[in-house]
């Protein structure tokens, strides 16, 4: 409830709560706005792509605990397929699960609003900090996508929200935490990296040494749980191995080989085929390195002439990478950080060999992606909506898809200067913990919220750039910002407090006299 006390007329009934909404309204009139205009957006959304848009890699989630569609489930963690689409497509179809993904988003933005208010924040600098969350048109596009991006959000936010609700959580809240934020690594496996920000954060919390150890067990333990069930479920059921995704090494692969100055690298000759010349690797991209059929890892078959077999180049993938690791390390860590800062450019264009960002922007007519999602046959999209449930013929409502596209191409998502400026707030915003921790300190809350953001946008970009990988900086970066500058406002304040103090009481400790 957001200031329910001062909301709630005290003569009860009907007309108590029309009263107590009008003055609500009154209160949180700004963040009204937006969540009006963030709800408009995703009904175009939902009427101008029916049931639901897919992507290349939707069939992997939607089909991944089905063992006739092995090939599905064998890349990337299918959690996303455990906790949504396998309970919705019980009862529903895609359709629904796209209507799921849209009510996450607003509950994400009220959320993020409710604990800033807890926490101090102006109710203004609140609103704007949802504002990306409630209308970016790429958040839009992503909870229309059958894809596990939103759900990971919503495991972060929510794991985030539980562990800042109070000043210094309980135990209990330590537990919730523990276990939403370890659930997000079973949907993207970057969300392993969570637990760093989440063990400080509650080490710094912690009142004493005893609580100290209690809450960092606890948080470890209840944020390994998921992962080890999700490893143990991988390779029980699905029989795919124990381990959350098998694509570690062809993405660690990518990336060196799109750093790898390969004329100086000292390599044995069988892996020199697997280096790729720049006019190769800089229109692959680290993701065409991964993917393509031209990639070097896919058309180099090295053959055993005593035996007459294909020499399996996984290992060499491998070793080729440690060694661009050992010999160039300042090359990976550029090409690392020249990806890292793109999420804070002006417009959203992207470099050759990115991944398109057209893929994640709304189109005209319905998108497929050959030779996973098609107009028509097996692999159609409407092939793929009948076997779920059915909705109807994968179909655009014409007139939603062009404003919609209009809006995201000329207005409708966040300047990437606007996250740097957030960014930047949070960090002051850490700066100003003290020595003696106080419960009601936000630069800690600044700390949490900041190192989560860098750590799984980092984490991400530690493998390659997409567009779609910077969705979690819009439910973190503007948080942190909002956060930041009122713990540095908050400081000043104290501090002009403390000089006018200092100027008001004289030398031998009385109060001067004031004119």
């Amino acid at each position: 409830m957001i200031d329910s006390r001062q909301t709630v007329a005290p003569d009860g009934g009907l007309g108590g709560i029309v009263r107590g909404g009008r003055a609500a309204l009154r209160r949180h009139w700004l963040l009204a706005l937006l969540l009006a205009g963030g709800v408009a957006l995703r009904v175009l959304a939902q009427v101008g792509y029916q049931p639901a848009l897919l992507f290349i890699d939707s069939k992997k989630y939607i089909f991944g605990t089905d063992l006739t569609y092995t090939a599905w489930g064998s890349f990337d963690p299918i959690g996303y397929t455990l906790l949504i689409l396998r309970p919705v497509l019980l009862v529903a179809n895609l359709g629904v699960v796209a209507l799921l993904q849209h009510v996450l988003g607003l509950a994400m933005a009220v959320a993020l609003y409710v604990l800033m208010l807890r926490r101090g924040v102006a109710r203004w600098l609140a609103a704007l900090a949802v504002a990306p969350v409630l209308m970016d048109a790429y958040q839009l596009n992503a909870e229309q996508t059958i894809m596990p991006d939103v759900l990971f959000q919503a495991l972060v936010v929510a794991g985030l929200v539980v562990l800042l609700w109070r000043s210094r959580p309980g135990l209990a809240a330590v537990i919730a935490s523990g276990l939403l934020l370890g659930s997000s690594a079973p949907v993207r496996q970057v969300g392993e990296a969570l637990i760093l920000p989440a063990l400080v954060y509650v080490l710094a919390a912690a009142p004493g040494w005893r609580t100290r150890l209690l809450h960092g067990t606890v948080l470890t333990f209840c944020f390994a749980a998921p992962i080890l069930g999700y490893m143990v479920y991988s390779d029980t059921v699905l029989h795919y191995g124990f381990e959350l995704s098998n694509m570690g090494d062809a993405y660690l692969y990518g990336r060196t080989a799109h750093a790898a100055d390969c004329a100086a690298l000292k390599v044995p000759a069988t892996m020199r085929p697997l280096c790729p010349a720049p006019q190769i690797a800089v229109p692959l991209g680290v993701d065409g390195l991964v993917n393509s059929l031209e990639s070097p890892r896919m058309t180099y078959m090295p053959v055993n002439a005593q035996i007459g077999q294909f020499i399996e180049t996984l290992p060499m993938q491998r070793e080729l990478a440690y060694d661009v690791i050992r010999q160039q390390p300042l090359r990976v860590v550029g090409d690392i950080a020249k990806d890292a800062v793109k999420v804070f450019a002006l417009t959203r264009d992207g470099d050759e060999g990115d991944t398109p960002i057209a893929r994640w922007q709304f189109q005209t007519s319905y998108p497929y992606y050959p030779r996973g999602i098609t107009r028509s046959g097996p692999n159609s999209a409407t092939a793929v909506f009948a076997e779920t449930g059915g909705g109807g013929d994968a179909r655009v409502f014409r007139p939603a898809a062009v404003a919609l596209r209009d809006y995201q191409l000329h207005a409708g998502y966040t300047p990437g200067p606007v996250l740097l400026l957030a960014l930047l707030a949070g960090v002051a915003g850490i700066c100003t913990v003290r020595r003696r921790r106080d419960p009601g300190d936000l630069g800690l809350a600044c700390l949490l919220i900041t190192a989560s953001a860098v750590v799984v946008l980092l984490g991400a970009d530690l493998y390659e750039f997409s567009w779609r990988y910077q969705l979690p900086a819009l439910v973190t970066l503007p948080v942190a910002g909002a956060l930041g500058a009122t713990a540095i406002a908050r400081r000043v304040r104290e501090r002009r407090a403390a000089a006018t103090a200092a100027v008001r009481i004289g030398p031998v400790g009385e109060l001067e006299q004031v004119s």
